[in-house]
């Protein structure tokens, strides 16, 4: 049992927790500073590069929450197995991808590989770290290691790409894949929940078309044009999909999504909280590469080099945040950030930030420092108050918000960027007139994470979360003694 685990024994399970954090994080902040690279060896369009962070992220919202139901079903530690053994795989395929659809393909494999690490890892730092505050510092390294994968993934990848090629990113994955697989089978202790919930396939469905159908309108439409058959097919089957989820799942015993975790504001406000913070991580990043490496004409390390700033502050201010969140709740820590992401936007929305070298660095500095104070208070909210039982589901609730977000920004962002660079005669003076309503758009992220934390984390938020919390267990136990057999 993990409350049976003595300290060293919990935190070399966190730091093997961390390691698959590493490399799925790692993989999207390499994979970035590629982009160009990638853009020109495939001779592929702003859709095209959009894609291949898309799908990964795409497929990775829409299994996370199965991944997490089925972790609590079978166990986690079966399952973090199963999800290391994929990635890893996915990982020397996409090394091998002889054209960008084979690429997207295998990031799809990488996907399903990362859909059974973080909510299933999540799940297994809540059940191993059971006191409230040394949980939520617990989360707070696990925060700061997105940003050890922000710091390096610029550096690392801009060095790899310059000497070996861009193929060689995928490498890194393999030996931390291996070396975190020996380790789980080893040192983490397998768990599962008392009751798990049964699966639910067409709600399953119902999600994989939701976020698919959606994702691809987005990222299609400016070459397509918004109004076209294929485009208005497609969101018009987002919006059934939706529809027969929002009417499907409350029919349900054992729902994928338990709609009931929503009543409770601050869990409800987390999610939409890791929704805007990621939507914004994912645009920011998609502009900022290509601007660097395309419109300034840095070579890849170098644009890593501009990008060290923001990594570096994320990583300074994750377990940071996770203390404050421990000590004081997670109000102050939202509010910073909420503070710090909007700043940053303005500067490049309204000061076109970018041109200048030090009003540029101000930018990525605030943003990193943003970033860095939001993770922490989004995890710990959306499992706090909940029942260990259905930690999984929980935790996947918050990872595929942050992948719902970080898909969503790059296909806003790029759709924005694309429609913009299309009608200008230089693709320079295009990108940068283009990008302007992106930076808004982000802005705007920001200044939700703000309004959001504010109004999410007082104590009439907390106060629905306590009840929230006793009607999933007082439901928990009428449904455990309905199905045991009398006596």
């Amino acid at each position: 049992m993990p409350d049976e685990l003595t300290h060293r024994r919990r935190m070399l399970v966190l730091a093997i927790c961390c390691m698959s954090l590493l490399i799925v994080s790692l993989d999207n902040t390499v994979l970035n500073v590629a982009l160009p690279t990638m853009q020109k060896e495939f001779d592929a369009s702003v859709s095209g590069m959009q894609w291949t962070i898309d799908a990964y992220t795409l497929v990775l919202a829409s299994l996370l929450m199965l991944a997490g139901s089925t972790a609590d079903r079978i166990g986690r530690r079966k399952v973090f197995q199963a999800g290391l053994v994929t990635f890893t795989l996915g990982s020397v395929l996409c090394s091998l991808a002889p054209n960008l659809e084979s690429l997207v393909a295998f990031r799809m494999v990488q996907a399903i590989g990362g859909s059974m690490l973080n909510p299933v890892a999540m799940s297994i730092i809540t059940n191993t770290f059971t006191e409230p505050r040394e949980r939520a510092r617990a989360i707070g390294v696990w925060g700061g290691v997105v940003g050890i994968s922000m710091a390096a993934g610029p550096l690392v990848g801009g060095l790899l790409v310059d000497s070996v090629g861009w193929r060689s990113i995928f490498w890194i994955n393999v030996p931390v894949g291996l070396a975190a697989l020996f380790l789980t089978m080893r040192y983490v202790p397998e768990s599962r929940a008392p009751r798990p919930r049964r699966p639910d396939p067409v709600g399953q469905l119902f999600v994989i078309v939701l976020l698919g159908a959606l994702t691809y309108a987005i990222i299609e439409a400016p070459s397509a044009g918004w109004t076209s058959p294929l485009i208005l097919s497609f969101a018009g089957a987002a919006l059934l999909a939706l529809i027969g989820l929002l009417t499907y799942e409350p029919r349900r015993a054992e729902p994928l999504i338990d709609l009931r975790f929503f009543r409770s504001v601050p869990f409800s406000g987390a999610t939409v909280i890791a929704v805007a913070a990621f939507a914004s991580l994912g645009g920011f990043l998609f502009l900022s590469t290509l601007y660097l490496q395309d419109v300034r004409g840095l070579d890849a390390l170098h644009a890593g080099l501009w990008m060290l700033p923001m990594a570096a502050m994320t990583l300074v201010c994750a377990p940071l945040s996770g203390r404050l969140v421990g000590s004081r709740g997670p109000r102050l820590s939202l509010l910073v950030a909420g503070v710090a992401m909007t700043v940053s936007g303005v500067l490049f929305a309204a000061f076109q930030a970018e041109e200048s070298g030090g009003t540029r660095l101000l930018g990525y500095v605030l943003f990193g420092l943003g970033f860095g104070f939001v993770n922490a208070p989004i995890t710990n909210t959306a499992v706090a108050g909940m029942p260990r039982a259905q930690a999984g589901v929980a935790a996947a609730v918050a990872s595929t918000s942050r992948q719902i977000g970080q898909t969503l920004g790059v296909a806003v962002i790029g759709a924005v960027l694309a429609s913009g660079v299309a009608t200008s005669t230089s693709y320079a003076t295009g990108f940068t007139e283009a990008s302007r309503p992106a930076w808004w758009i982000i802005t705007g992220c920001g200044v939700a994470v703000l309004l959001l934390g504010a109004l999410t984390s007082g104590r009439w938020a907390r106060e629905t979360a306590r009840r929230t919390a006793e009607r999933l267990e007082e439901g928990a136990v009428v449904e455990a003694e309905r199905l045991t057999p009398n006596a």
